[in-house]
């Protein structure tokens, strides 16, 4: 993506490069490039696939086939009003979208709340999961809170009049100092498109109910530790190590108990690493494939 586009550009040339599929009545967008094993990418909030855009990129050119769509109420997706913005619910419906495109095995590569989705859709899934690498998430659901600024969006009128606030200028302030190490290397364009991607028809009304769904309870959380533990297939973690707020002395430890590791990937970046590292998480990724 060049430097001299505008931001509405750069969400076209992402268009552009995906395509849209029906999944049970939901127009759903999706990146898929690469031949090969299957990489399927899932995101978390407040982005879309456009967050892995680089990672496929670079797992395409490494042999793999690199997936991510946008999950309802994200992205180019549909934003139903109807629909269960819940992370189960989600789950089940990357399962299907990847049944509708015809994947019949895959590897998991999670971030952000796309962990727990990730998480409960590998449980519900095993026969079909040839591997997991999990990004900067959580997944003692049961005890996760919310980071700061994060939290207005879980309180009625708190979070619509957060929302609003949540333009060009404030989110490129908010991305550079908790989403990467490095917000000069990207195009402004390109940050401030994430914003545009979040608000789009619904103004974000899909995104609150997103965040006031955050599934806590127990047999959640039984259900995603059913994804790394005692399981077949390899399970590895890169960490941004510089994450503000899901820290790796918090929240990677966590993961590394929870999925038995003997180590943790750090990655010189923060919570957004696919924006800095595309190119050591496909690797890493492509080279836990071969290792089956």
């Amino acid at each position: 993506m060049g430097e001299n586009q505008t931001v509405d550009q750069v969400i076209e040339q992402h268009k552009a490069a995906g395509r849209f599929i029906d999944v049970d009545g939901t127009q759903t967008f999706v990146l898929d490039e690469g031949q090969g094993e299957v990489v399927f990418c899932i995101h978390g909030v407040p982005t879309s696939s456009f967050l892995y855009r680089k990672v496929i990129k670079e797992l395409a050119a490494k042999g793999m086939r690199g997936i991510s769509i946008d999950l309802p109420g994200l992205g180019l997706s549909d934003r139903p009003e109807d629909f269960e913005y819940t992370f189960h619910n989600f789950a089940r419906f990357c399962a299907r979208a990847a049944e509708v495109m015809g994947i019949e095995k895959y590897h998991l590569l999670i971030h952000d709340i796309g962990g727990p989705i990730g998480f409960a859709m590998a449980a519900e899934n095993k026969e079909k999961v040839l591997s997991i690498t999990i990004l900067n998430t959580w997944i003692e659901v049961d005890k996760f809170k919310k980071p700061l600024p994060m939290r207005p969006f879980e309180v009625p009128l708190l979070g619509e009049a957060e929302l609003k606030t949540i333009t060009h200028p404030t989110w490129y302030l908010l991305f550079s100092k908790m989403g990467v190490n490095n917000a000069d290397a990207l195009p402004k364009e390109e940050t401030y498109a994430y914003v545009d991607l979040l608000k789009r028809d619904d103004g974000g009304k899909a995104f609150l109910k997103i965040m006031r769904n955050f599934q806590k309870s127990e047999e959640f959380k039984r259900l995603c530790y059913q994804a790394v533990e005692g399981v077949n297939y390899p399970v590895q973690a890169i960490w941004g190590a510089d994450d503000p707020a899901l820290d790796y002395e918090h929240f990677g430890n966590e993961i590394k108990q929870a999925a038995n590791l003997s180590t943790v990937h750090k990655l010189d970046s923060r919570h957004f690493l696919q924006e800095e590292k595309p190119e050591e998480i496909a690797s890493l990724v492509v080279a836990q494939a071969k290792s089956r």
